[in-house]
Parts: C-alpha cells; sequence; structure tokens
C-alpha cells in the first residue's frame, strides 16, 4: 500500500517534532520533510512532493494565511491545519477552511502538552489524503437553489409545540458545506440542531461567524437551552448535544461521556437522542461531507421511526464516507447534491427530490 506522503509546516521545533513522532508511529503515513516557515515549505513541496501538508497559521516572513492562498492557487494540496486555542487562532482556521483547507485540529498552548492529539492528526491527515480539492462549494450550488426561490413558499409551521426539527451532522469540509447550506436557508424554520466535528473553542468562532452570515441565530449549544424556532444551535467543540422533549419544546443536552465514532461530538448520539425522544416523525435530518460512518445508524433509526433524511451527494463532497456510510446502509432516503440541500430542507416534499436522478446511488 502506498504511503501518505506528508510535510510538516511549523515554526516550532518541538511541535514538528512531536507531529512527526504521531504520525510516524502510523504504518500507513511516511513524513517526508518538516519546514520551519512557509518559504522553506515551498522549496520543500517541490522537491519532496508530499500528498498532504500540515500548516501552523502563525509563522515568521509569511503567515498560514498568506501562503495558503498561494498554495491553493498555484499547487493545490490537502491542507490540515494546526492552530492554537484561541479566538485569534479559531478566526485564522475559519478563513483557512474557507480559503479550502480540508480540516483543523487545535494544538494546546503549551507545545510539550501534545496529549491525545496523534490519533487525532492521523485521522484528519487520512481523511486529507482522500479529500476532493478544487472549486467546491459555488461551482456546486446552481440558480435552482437561490434564497429568492427558496422564499417563495412558506416555511412549515412552527407554532409553539410543534414537534418540527432539522438535524444535521457533518465532518471533514463540513464547515464551508454547512455554511453553503444554512446561508440560503430563510429565516422562520424549525429549530436547527448541528453536529460539527470541530475542536473546542473552533465550535463558539464556527457558530458566531455563521449567525453573521444567516437569515437567523446561529450560537453554541449550552446545556439546558431550549430549541426555538429560527435559531440553530451547534454542538460545542469536546461535547456531545443530545436533545430531550420537555413538555411543547425541545431542550439541549451538552454532555461529555466517552467519544463514538472516535469522535465528541458525535452525530449518531445527536441523532439516535433525537429518535429516543420522539422526534424522528417530525425530523427532516441529514449527512454531509466527512471520513467515517458516524451518523449512518443514527440516521437509519430516524428513517425507520419517520423521518425525512438524506445524504450529501458523492460529486459535491469533500470527503465522501459519511455519507457513503449513512446511504449504504440504508439510512438516507436519496442523495442530494450541496446546492439542493437547503431547498431540500425547507419543501422536503417537492416532486423535484423525489426524481430518479436525486435517488440514485
Amino acid at each position: 500500500m502506498k504511503r501518505i506522503r506528508v510535510l510538516i509546516v511549523d515554526d516550532s521545533a518541538v511541535v514538528r517534532k512531536l507531529a512527526s513522532d504521531a504520525l510516524s508511529a502510523d504504518p500507513e503515513i511516511e513524513v517526508v520533510g518538516t519546514a520551519g516557515d512557509p518559504y522553506v515549505a515551498r522549496d520543500k513541496i517541490k522537491q519532496l512532493k508530499p500528498d498532504v501538508l500540515t500548516l501552523d497559521l502563525e509563522m515568521p516572513r509569511m503567515d498560514g494565511l498568506t501562503f495558503l492562498r498561494i498554495l491553493m492557487e498555484q499547487h493545490p494540496l490537502p491542507v490540515v491545519i494546526m492552530s492554537s486555542l484561541s479566538q485569534r487562532g479559531s478566526d485564522y482556521a475559519l478563513e483557512a477552511l474557507r480559503l479550502g483547507a480540508c480540516d483543523v485540529l487545535g494544538k494546546p498552548a503549551g507545545s510539550y502538552s501534545f496529549g491525545d492529539l496523534g490519533p487525532q492528526l492521523i485521522a484528519r491527515v487520512k481523511a486529507a489524503a482522500g479529500a476532493r480539492l478544487g472549486p467546491r462549494h459555488a461551482a456546486s450550488i446552481g440558480a435552482d437553489s437561490s434564497l429568492a426561490s427558496l422564499a417563495r413558499t412558506p416555511p412549515r409551521s412552527t407554532a409553539p409545540g410543534t414537534r418540527q426539527i432539522i438535524l444535521l451532522g457533518a465532518s471533514t469540509g463540513g464547515t464551508e458545506a454547512l455554511r453553503a447550506v444554512l446561508t440560503r436557508l430563510p429565516a422562520g424554520l424549525p429549530p436547527i440542531a448541528i453536529v460539527q466535528h470541530i475542536p473546542p473553542v473552533f465550535s463558539k468562532a464556527f457558530a458566531d461567524r455563521l449567525s453573521e452570515q444567516c437569515a437567523f441565530q446561529v450560537r453554541e449549544a449550552a446545556d439546558g437551552d431550549r430549541l426555538e424556532p429560527g435559531v440553530a444551535l451547534v454542538a460545542p467543540g469536546n461535547f456531545h448535544l443530545m436533545l430531550q422533549w420537555h413538555g411543547d419544546h425541545y431542550r439541549a443536552r451538552v454532555t461529555g461521556g466517552p467519544q463514538v465514532w472516535h469522535q465528541r461530538p458525535a452525530v449518531d448520539v445527536l441523532f439516535k437522542s433525537a429518535a429516543d425522544c420522539g422526534a424522528a416523525p417530525h425530523a427532516v435530518a441529514g449527512v454531509l461531507t466527512g471520513m467515517g460512518k458516524d451518523g449512518a445508524e443514527g440516521l437509519l433509526r430516524l428513517r425507520e421511526l419517520g423521518a425525512i433524511t438524506f445524504a450529501q451527494d458523492e460529486a459535491s463532497c469533500v470527503v465522501y464516507g459519511m455519507p457513503r456510510a449513512a446511504w449504504e446502509n440504508g439510512g438516507a432516503e436519496r442523495q442530494i447534491s450541496l446546492g439542493r440541500i437547503a431547498d431540500f430542507i425547507v419543501h422536503p416534499h417537492h416532486p423535484a427530490h423525489d426524481s430518479p436522478a436525486l435517488a440514485s446511488a
């Protein structure tokens, strides 16, 4: 088996050593080199031809965002961002994802406290190695899913006591996929609960940025939050998000507990809790781009209990892992391109979405 060739770019010699040792522990990965700044990295990319780059964003001589922008224009490569767990680090990381980076991993404040980041870095590098590069979201969103078209038909009723809920899960490539979907949804929809595999701190920055861009409020979930129409809650990094029904509304449970599918938050935890509290017959639920199988089991349970379910199609995914698993196990009723997901959420019974082209494997 051809090993994944990785180049590590970080101005800290300690981080370069720790990341190199962590990745080299996996027999499927080969660290072909390291670089202390983008200028050295540029030369080593030409010389070593890596499959994946890990990239720090705060570096001397040229910052990581500038380097990433140039890289994606001139020599596109799958990139995993390693960024500090701070507000500034989170803002930089989200901008890097917008520019085309595949994933982000939070670095602890102390370079020596790498903790359990090794397995996480390995997983992100493997996901990035299979990622689809190039123009992703703009090209996949056609005129047929414009916000104007979504607003023509009023959304479903969201009267008090209504159990309607929208459930979304995503991983690699998901921050931009979710942005593409959520920014095209109108105000006044039922509550939305979201699990995106994302580190702590970054999840709040992600929710805050979405809230600035969407027609409704988006915020990081807190334990006990009431889910209300016109509000989307994002699971906080390193915590599971669950739903409970309280008389006439859903409440969020934000809990610790073991990882599921090596993830916390996990999509399956959200989906299964929604099924357990009776939400399935009133839910529209879907799995977006990402590596692995998280969400497939929960989506199947929701579908079996009456939910309308979907998975993002292969052509518009950055990584067609989670959606493939949800399609192959029968959890997803249909596969839908990224550009049509918002329209489907608003009008899930629209005849166009039942065409053979959308329901085909």
